[in-house]
């Protein structure tokens, strides 16, 4: 079973950018895909980013995309969400997440993710 420990979150202005970590421990870390997701205060989860195992292909929210980049370095267990030209909008707790791919593969579809993170919170200022 893999542990995620997410990091990075903070206040930033409008404009500005953060970039988040995403550290997996006690799994194959190269053999799950991960996905990115947020959830504002009032509103229910939505999907980030997601990148499969070899981090080849990528997949984003249109909300998302131009602005935020989702990256993997398997040789460090990490995934990591490189956020710019952030928005006020953008405010959530931000969840990393791994895939066991046993239900098959659907990056958006966080009921398919089998281990999460904490979180970590993201502020944007206006």
């Amino acid at each position: 079973q893999v542990q995620l420990v997410e990091s990075g979150g903070g206040l930033v202005p409008a404009g500005g950018s953060l970039r988040l970590s995403c550290a997996a421990s006690g799994g194959a870390f190269s053999s799950y895909p991960m996905g990115w997701f947020r959830q504002a205060p009032g509103k229910e989860r939505e999907f980030v980013a997601a990148i499969t195992r070899s981090g080849v292909s990528k997949y984003y929210a249109d909300s998302v995309k131009g602005r935020l980049t989702i990256s993997r370095d398997n040789a460090k267990n990490t995934v990591y969400l490189q956020m710019n030209s952030l928005k006020p909008e953008d405010t959530a707790v931000y969840y990393c997440a791994a895939m066991d791919l046993r239900g098959g593969y659907y990056p958006s579809n966080d009921e398919k993710y089998d281990y999460w993170g904490q979180g970590t919170q993201v502020t944007v200022s206006s």
